[in-house]
């Protein structure tokens, strides 16, 4: 009688059955008999999945496995099954590949063979990138650093995982991803993100690309082409049509006739889109007029009338262009949905959680009861949903932000009220945020699986990266996010004065952590960059408050641990922002705006 068994992986909880000879040795003492098989006519993808599992492969074990057509292998040879080989796809006789979804995995062991699958588009290297991760304990903490462990004698444990992820759209906003260098393409690959952003080659699985992204309604009807002849198909605002900071009149027919042919003409200059945005201006200002009002009124919401508008023009692309989706904001003023309308099945509907408080749950969370109320109210009638999350300060980006314990609840969260598309907006202006480093890959590994342990994340990636300096980075981590928790603050993501939810006590706390963090490195000179460079918020706070602090010190007979020498201090804050190639210091602005500001502030003497 054979026992079920179980292993964890990656935080999922794997049940198998025993294979004869499942767990086997791959190499001993940097030698290796085993090949890697491709199909005879693999995908670029496929290809680039052996490549990458050799590379690293030799890396951590010294042996370089030869890569060869399926055609060319001896049957009986020890072997590493990639993508659709024929020998793989009979070791899997029960597995349909196309049907786990474009980012479904497969990772076996069979006897002494191994299977590296999935689905054809992206499945096989996330299974690669997943066997060595999780498997062989490869780390790549960004696109230029990584950890490979040094194993000239591998052990293969018996392996069966067969996974999808919830989230079939994953998009972290940070710069590591999306600074514009190949190099972070790849990254987002091995990290299995696959946003309209993430600009990853196709040999690395693309992405989901785009036509248009967001607030597209002038991008696709310009008021500077079209609003001296037609100014009815704009906003009726006051009794008077305008053009500047407002929507359309969605309920004129011949401007939705214009807008779709406008639509129809943007998919055909972007062929490899998958979706297209059909959505509102970033602004307010929706159409006043008499017929818009009756249908707002008829569905309890200005998202309703909005709706109708997206549905009508999705039909017609549908004609032309099945396999693309529509997606649609629920966003502002069209965030509570509609009594009536429903998304037609190629509409996505986005809903975002700009109002929200990011300082407590979703899910529970008192300041959250009305986003919890439309995120309900969406799940039960939107067959696509997907979230715009807001995991920043816009108004700050150097600045401590203490949303970390909330972000694997939210996901979680969402996953549980049906959402399968992710956008969580990080620091993607700043290079020198709050830990943003940590917080892009923790987002990551959490939309590929919401069932990780955030905290074991946390600290995995403190200890990877930070070293000795970890445990110290971990109770300063705590100290920013009790005071936040403790202060009751509404958490925007628009905070500029941090002292509304950041006090003395918690300030000098946060420096004794940062000091000893120092001093635990202080003999790794990367190490020590790496720390000094996540000091900078803390070290913006006290610039920023630092007569509001010095004399709240003075008054209460407290320790002041903020600069001795605010000028001095500026001078080396700037200069190591710049070092670290900031970008922007609030949303839109440059740091230069910002170090003249603080020059202004401090001048020299």
């Amino acid at each position: 009688m054979r026992c079920l068994a179980y292993v964890f992986i990656s935080g999922v909880l794997v049940w198998f059955l025993p294979v004869a000879n499942a767990q086997f040795t791959l190499a001993r003492d940097g030698q290796s008999d085993y090949v890697i098989v491709l199909p005879d006519k693999p995908t670029e993808v496929e290809a680039t999945a052996a490549g990458e599992l050799r590379d690293h492969l030799e890396q951590v074990t010294g042996a370089k496995l030869e890569i060869v057509p399926e055609n060319q292998a001896a049957p009986d040879r020890r072997a590493i099954l990639i993508g659709a080989a024929e020998r793989a796809r009979r070791l899997l006789p029960e597995v349909d590949l196309k049907g786990l979804g474009p980012d479904g995995i497969v990772v076996r062991t069979v006897g002494d063979q191994l299977v590296l699958t999935g689905h054809p588009r992206r499945g096989t290297l996330y299974a690669v990138y997943t066997f060595l991760e999780d498997t062989i304990g490869c780390r790549w903490w960004t696109a230029e650093e990584r950890f490979v462990p040094k194993k000239p004698t591998l052990e293969i444990p018996a392996l069966d995982i067969v996974y999808s992820p919830k989230v079939k759209s994953r998009e972290a906003f940070y710069r590591a991803f999306h600074n514009g260098d190949v190099s972070d393409g790849v990254f987002a690959s091995r990290c299995k993100l696959n946003g309209h952003f993430a600009q990853i080659p196709p040999e690395y699985g693309s992405h989901e690309p785009f036509a248009g992204f967001v607030h597209t309604f002038y991008p696709l009807l310009p008021p500077d082409k079209y609003f001296a002849e037609h100014p009815e198909w704009y906003s009726l605002i006051d009794g008077k049509r305008i053009s500047s900071w407002a929507q359309l009149c969605l309920t004129n027919d011949s401007m939705r006739e214009e807008f779709t042919r406008n639509a129809l003409a943007l998919l055909k200059q972007t062929p490899n889109a998958r979706i297209i945005s059909i959505s509102q201006n970033d602004c307010f200002n929706n159409c006043q007029c008499d017929k818009c009002k009756a249908v707002e009124q008829e569905e309890g919401s200005p998202a309703g009338l909005m709706l109708r508008f997206v549905n009508s023009v999705a039909a017609e692309i549908e004609k032309t262009h099945p396999e693309v989706l529509v997606e649609t904001l629920a966003y502002q003023y069209t965030r509570t949905p509609p009594r009536l309308a429903r998304p037609r099945e190629n509409v996505v509907v986005r809903l975002c959680s700009i109002e929200c408080s990011f300082v407590q749950p979703l899910a529970d969370g008192p300041q959250n009861e009305a986003f919890r109320r439309d995120i309900e109210g969406w799940s039960r009638v939107a067959p696509r949903l997907y979230v715009w999350d807001y995991v920043t300060n816009f108004q700050g980006y150097i600045l401590p932000h203490p949303n970390l314990r909330v972000l694997a609840p939210n996901i979680r969260y969402f996953v549980g009220r049906g959402v399968v598309g992710l956008f969580e907006q990080g620091d993607y202006g700043s290079s020198i945020g709050d830990f943003v480093r940590l917080r892009a890959w923790l987002l990551a590994h959490l939309m590929w699986n919401p069932d990780r342990d955030e905290n074991q994340l946390i600290a995995e990636f403190l200890e990877g990266y930070y070293g000795a300096a970890a445990p110290h980075l971990l109770a300063y981590l705590n100290t920013i996010n009790d005071a936040g928790e403790r202060s009751g603050v509404y958490l925007r993501c628009f905070m500029p004065d941090p002292s509304v939810w950041l006090g003395l006590d918690d300030l000098n706390a946060a420096t004794r952590h940062f000091e000893k963090a120092m001093d635990a490195v202080a003999d790794d000179p990367v190490l020590v960059r790496r720390v000094r460079r996540e000091r900078l918020p803390l070290d913006n706070v006290w610039l920023m408050c630092y007569d509001k602090m010095k004399q709240l010190a003075e008054k209460d007979g407290k320790e002041f641990l903020g600069p001795a020498d605010p000028v001095a201090a500026r001078r080396e804050f700037v200069e190591l922002a710049r070092q670290h190639e900031a970008g922007q210091w609030v949303e839109g602005q440059p740091f230069e705006n910002y170090a003249k500001h603080l020059l202004e502030r401090y001048p020299d003497k």
